[in-house]
């Protein structure tokens, strides 16, 4: 079995296949799926789908891209958070690559995020990009008080790996690492602790080689899984058996 830690099938791209999208997933071994929010009103249409399917659930938050929608779009944030089948909140966190939102707005979206996170007792979804010492010295801020969660998308280096490990953070890896040009981010994830891993796709973005250019689906996971066993020298049963494991404790999903 796989789970697709981060997907957003509830987007529009998915609107008109979604039932198709779910049956390949489920027959390439993909049994549970998180659709993960993006604003306030991405997110309740991200509740709304995780609860019309069984195997799918939600996560609710506001992506650092987002941060400029104030106070009033996190409040939502926390309303749709006490949904039933809400598992997770972000993705959030701090984008210094091309977001036009200031670090101010994204820093007091991402206390918020964090704080609702630790009120609900709920795990993280963290967007991290050129912005790894900052985000560590904000979430050095709440040591000690049981922030959880992983690092999605990473593709990052061996530094900002040891960083997030050492911070007690999960590491999610994708489509990326099957295309990279980039041997620091393969090193990276050759050294993700087998305890520490999970898989997402991020679709309908960053489809996976063999499934370059097209749109990306909860069922390409299984290129990435296969990709990743061969990079690490590790049997894919066993890589697949882990992140699995992984992801059902980070987000009690058992």
């Amino acid at each position: 079995m796989l789970i697709d830690t981060h997907s957003h099938i509830h987007f529009d791209e998915f609107r008109a296949d979604i039932d198709d999208v779910l049956a390949r997933a489920h027959a390439a071994g993909v049994e549970k799926i998180i659709t993960v929010g993006c604003n306030d009103t991405d997110s309740a249409q991200a509740v709304a789908v995780a609860k019309s399917y069984e195997h799918v659930w939600a996560s609710v938050g506001l992506h650092p891209h987002d941060a400029d929608r104030g106070y009033e779009a996190l409040e939502e944030v926390a309303r749709l958070s006490g949904f039933d089948k809400v598992i997770a909140i972000g993705e959030c966190g701090l984008d210094n690559y091309r977001s036009e939102t200031t670090i101010d707005e994204q820093e007091r979206a991402l206390r918020f995020q964090i704080e609702l996170g630790l009120e609900r007792n709920l795990p993280m979804i963290f967007h991290v990009r050129d912005a790894f010492p900052q985000f560590f010295s904000l979430l050095d801020e709440y040591d000690g008080e049981g922030v959880r969660g992983l690092v999605h998308c990473f593709s990052a280096g061996v530094p900002e790996l040891e960083g997030s490990l050492k911070r007690g953070l999960y590491i999610a890896l994708n489509g990326i690492m099957t295309f990279t040009k980039d041997p620091s981010q393969l090193d990276a994830a050759k050294q993700v602790p087998i305890d520490r891993l999970v898989l997402e796709t991020d679709c309908p973005f960053l489809a996976p080689a063999p499934a370059r250019g097209k749109r990306n689906e909860p069922a390409n996971i299984a290129h990435t899984a296969k990709f990743l066993a061969e990079l690490r020298g590790e049997p894919l049963e066993d890589l697949m058996s882990s992140t699995t494991a992984n992801a059902e404790q980070l987000f009690n999903l058992v």
